[in-house]
């Protein structure tokens, strides 16, 4: 019998604030991070990784939250763990201890992320598939059983999940094939920091329409008239035809980000991300009915499934985006999917931090395959930054997400990445120059 032996918390830090990628409106000196977690066992082919992102001080506490929500799964069989995912969820999430400190949000969630994210990345390995086929290959009532559908039946139950995943079943595998042949859509928000300079964006939209997108994101909400002319440089860029997509990062009010999204409405924006508090569900509504037919998109800090469920009510969203390592995984993360299916709002998910992008590849063809069989106003975030830190990263070629191989979540990062970016000891963080400038 496999058996967990440990659990490994790492602090991992990459210092991208030393060229403002991952820069916008409100956090602009960002260093993207990862409580990165392992799971080893006693077969040295055998573990599962997981992590949670956050951008950089505070990550500690994310790893010392992590270490608490794991320590349960020593012990364990893995074929205890991994053959009952929805047990194994509830069995973490009933420590109300741990609970008391959200529920359901905040540090003790996003360690709850990074936990079960490696749980189902050890399930994926040891079924010996990566994991979005090894959720495709799962049976709908198998699905509804990993669910995680507490406070939401007035919106979902056990039997809606049901009919709607085996209405899905048809064509699935023509599906794969398709995704196989072409990748999944996807968009760059690599050209869009806000502290890029001018001639920076420019050559970088150009090389975006070069590699083939056609959605292009760039942060706005610093300064209105900035703003204005960085979206002129984006459209005479990108031409016409192609979609820019706009994100604030949460910086306005209410009235303040309908009168902004107006200002820069003449560019034709697809969507305004995260116009306002993450946590406005009425805010995001009135938004959204002010500055149609621009779109508006949030959820990369929508802190758990019932505040989405409360977005999805309140006719909120045109665009839903989820993120994958601040809901608790896939138990939350596909509940969501299933509402938003159900609200007929496209998941888009965010993607702009170390890791998300190999996380999301994987959610997206999931949504595709087993969950809403539409790829209709659906396009999933991609930034060009760190991938060569995973040992299966993300491959886009053509504007699209080539479809992942390898067993697992990719989520595994390099252990010579480990050994240069754990933080504060790490190479890279313990150097004299750096190690000086740091504040724990």
């Amino acid at each position: 019998m496999t058996t967990i032996t440990a659990v490994e918390v790492v602090d991992l830090r990459f210092p991208t604030s030393a060229t403002a990628a991952g820069s916008d409106a409100m956090n602009k000196d960002g260093d993207y991070s990862a409580a990165y977690v392992v799971l080893r066992t006693d077969d040295p082919q055998l573990s599962g990784h997981g992590f949670t992102f956050t951008i950089g001080r505070g990550n500690d506490i994310c790893v010392m939250a992590a270490e608490q929500r794991a320590l349960p799964l020593i012990g364990c069989s893995v074929q205890e763990v991994t053959d009952d995912l929805g047990g194994t969820y509830r069995r973490l999430k009933s420590d109300s201890q741990l609970r008391w400190l959200g529920p359901d949000k905040g540090v003790e969630h996003l360690a709850m992320a990074a936990v079960m994210n490696a749980v189902w990345d050890l399930a994926a390995r040891r079924a010996g598939k990566p994991l979005w086929r090894f959720v495709a290959d799962m049976t709908p009532r198998e699905v509804v059983d990993v669910l995680d559908l507490q406070y939401l039946s007035d919106v979902l139950t056990a039997e809606e999940a049901l009919r709607m995943l085996e209405e899905a079943r048809p064509g699935r595998d023509r599906r794969i094939a398709e995704l196989e042949a072409d990748g999944y859509p996807c968009y760059t928000t690599s050209a869009g920091w806000l502290g890029y300079s001018d001639d920076k964006l420019r050559r970088l939209c150009q090389e975006a329409v070069d590699q083939g997108y056609r959605h292009v994101k760039l942060k706005v909400g610093a300064d209105v008239e900035e703003d204005v002319r960085r979206c002129r440089i984006a459209r005479e860029v990108i031409g016409p035809d192609a979609h820019l997509m706009i994100d604030a990062n949460q910086v306005w009010d209410v009235p303040q980000a309908i009168e902004w999204v107006g200002r820069l409405a003449e560019f034709s924006p697809l969507w305004i991300e995260e116009p306002t508090s993450p946590d406005d569900v009425l805010g995001h509504a009135a938004i959204r009915a002010a500055v149609a037919p621009v779109g508006v998109a949030t959820g990369e800090h929508g802190m758990n499934r019932v505040l989405f469920k409360q977005m999805f009510q309140a006719g909120a969203l045109d665009f839903c985006q989820l993120d994958s390592a601040r809901l608790a995984s896939l138990n939350e993360i596909l509940s969501v999917y299933l509402m938003a299916r159900k609200f007929d709002v496209p998941v888009c998910p965010h993607a702009g931090g170390v890791g998300l992008c190999e996380l999301v590849q994987h959610l997206s063809i999931i949504d595709y395959v087993v969950v809403s069989g539409s790829l209709e106003g659906r396009v999933t975030e991609f930034v060009d930054h760190l991938h060569e830190h995973f040992v299966d990263p993300c491959v886009v070629e053509n504007g699209a997400y080539r479809v992942p191989r390898a067993p697992g979540y990719s989520a595994e990062v390099h252990a010579a990445t480990l050994e240069t970016y754990s933080f504060p000891f790490g190479a890279h963080w313990a150097s004299p120059g750096v190690a000086a400038q740091q504040v724990v």
